[in-house]
């Protein structure tokens, strides 16, 4: 084991040890909200997703999973009050080799401008890109992911309906997919909101998988208000499906940046 995949294990273990004592897609493990990244502004994230206990071999030409190390970087430049674009860089860390460039997605998105005043938040995101064939068996696939959250007094809920479809690899012939996610938090003080997040890949809207075959996880997670400029999330994910990865520890960190001149 390298040292810099040490260094990543060292990084993330103290959130593992404080979550659990208080699409499953493992690059970026996110519920979105409906909010978005003001114009004249830049938001910079790093996800850092480890995998405790997940796949051992290689399968059908895919790395196995366990003790790996996903950084991604996610870059947000919001343009409107509606509409933004988002960059992701996907890299991997395997236990027995080197950091490794694994793909790109690009997002644009819009929403509902807060001053149409709808009940809900509401907004629409295009998620499509490239990934290596040695880390997933559909190497060009496409999300269209809505989004409707509501703030309810401390409560915060959150319903991602995703769907998802490959263009090159080994689920083309399944068509669109179902992979949905949702977030149910509570501010326990006001920098403090505790919660449940689950991530599902059900399979085929015209047939769900069987359920020994889809990914189900389910991650108790904490977010900090560290200041309007930052974001953090972290959790620790369960699986509950034998086709999911049985333990990963994330976070999330960001930081947004103005280019307004005063």
């Amino acid at each position: 084991m390298s040292f810099l995949h040490r260094f990543h294990i060292a990084l993330l273990f103290p959130f593992a040890v404080l979550l659990c004592a208080s699409a499953q897609d493992n690059y970026e493990i996110q519920v979105y909200g409906s909010d978005q990244v003001a114009p004249n502004h830049t938001m910079v994230e790093l996800h850092s997703n480890f995998t405790v206990d997940g796949s051992k071999e290689v399968h059908e030409g895919v790395e196995p999973s366990e003790h790996a190390v996903h950084e991604t970087v996610e870059i947000t430049q919001g343009w409107t009050d509606w509409f933004e674009t988002g960059f992701y860089i996907f890299t991997a860390i395997q236990p027995n080799g080197g950091w490794e460039w694994v793909g790109d997605h690009i997002r644009p998105r819009v929403r509902v401008p807060e001053s149409w005043k709808w009940p809900v938040g509401v907004s629409l995101s295009n998620e499509i890109g490239y990934q290596r064939r040695a880390f997933s068996p559909d190497t060009w696939t496409w999300e269209i992911r809505p989004v409707i959250d509501r703030k309810l007094g401390r409560w915060y809920l959150a319903f991602n309906p995703t769907l998802d479809r490959s263009f090159h690899g080994a689920s083309v012939h399944k068509g669109v997919g179902f992979s949905p996610n949702a977030k149910v938090g509570y501010d326990f003080t006001r920098r403090i909101n505790g919660g449940i997040e689950y991530y599902g890949s059900l399979g085929p809207i015209t047939g769900f998988d069987p359920l020994r075959d889809e990914q189900q996880q389910i991650v108790p997670s904490i977010d900090l208000d560290l200041g309007p400029n930052w974001e953090f999330n972290a959790g620790v994910g369960v699986g509950v499906t034998g086709g999911t990865d049985h333990l990963i520890v994330k976070c999330i960190i960001g930081r947004r940046f103005s280019w307004k001149t005063h």
